[in-house]
């Protein structure tokens, strides 16, 4: 049909609903039929944005829940008891740690449970200094060591790191952190011991033992995280180290 003949029926068809507007008759509706690819496509994208939410969903309460034990000696917490042991050094306040928590918890986690794996968490605070107080990174780590024999460590390690306050903030309190631990049922004085803070020497020994080996250097400068396996620092670059240090590679 060309475009003239296109015109003449829709000057038509307006015409005539004009007419039966006038005689007060409301102008027939399009036929059910001609909806149909409408109401196909909203179907189509409902079902698209509930499957985007379900993965969504998925993915935020997919993480691994932890069985394995874990250890403290000075600032070092031993996690699981596997023949691959790694050392993560880690500053709570740390961006980069927390986004190294949410890329590789999961999988680190699971090789633990598993027993694939010996993870040694150094608790390092070299980012003092950024909080008004200074002082949360060491307050967190002391924390975090709190929760190993108050048999939570596992989960109020993953907390820590959900929960992370931004730098240049107060950090959390001690008063949250204590609430994180009582939260996932940590035993004993839990509290008495995140505000009595008595493991902050040995985080500021780990602190400098680790700022200081060249070993775990980059162009002269340390920074977290760190891994290290014998000793050696890992180029986190390469996304399967965790797979190829389990495989022996």
């Amino acid at each position: 049909m060309g475009g003239a003949s296109r015109n003449e029926k829709k000057r038509r068809q307006e015409a005539a609903n004009q007419r039966l507007a006038a005689a007060g008759i409301r102008p027939p509706e399009k036929s059910s039929a001609s909806r149909m690819p409408l109401i196909v496509v909203a179907v189509v994208l409902a079902v698209v944005v509930v499957v985007g939410l379900t993965v969504l969903i998925s993915r935020s309460s997919g993480d691994v829940v932890p069985t394995y034990t874990a250890s403290a000696s000075g600032a070092v917490v031993t996690a699981g008891s596997g023949p691959v042991a790694i050392d993560v050094y880690e500053d709570y306040l740390c961006p980069a740690c927390e986004r190294f928590e949410q890329r590789y918890g999961d999988e680190i986690t699971t090789a633990l449970n598993d027993g694939q794996l010996t993870v040694r968490y150094h608790s390092i605070a070299i980012l003092d200094e950024r909080t008004d107080p200074p002082g949360y990174s060491t307050r967190a780590a002391n924390a975090a060591l709190c929760s190993v024999p108050a048999g939570v460590y596992p989960t109020y390690h993953k907390k820590l790191f959900d929960s992370q306050p931004a730098e240049g903030s107060a950090g959390l309190t001690d008063d949250e952190l204590v609430a994180f631990g009582t939260e996932l049922g940590a035993q004993g004085d839990f509290a008495a011991c995140v505000r009595g803070g008595a493991s902050a020497p040995a985080i500021a020994a780990e602190t400098e033992a680790a700022v200081s080996d060249p070993a775990l250097q980059t162009d002269g400068n340390f920074g977290t995280p760190t891994v290290a396996i014998d000793g050696t620092k890992i180029d986190l670059s390469n996304t399967s180290w965790l797979q190829d240090a389990i495989a022996g590679q």
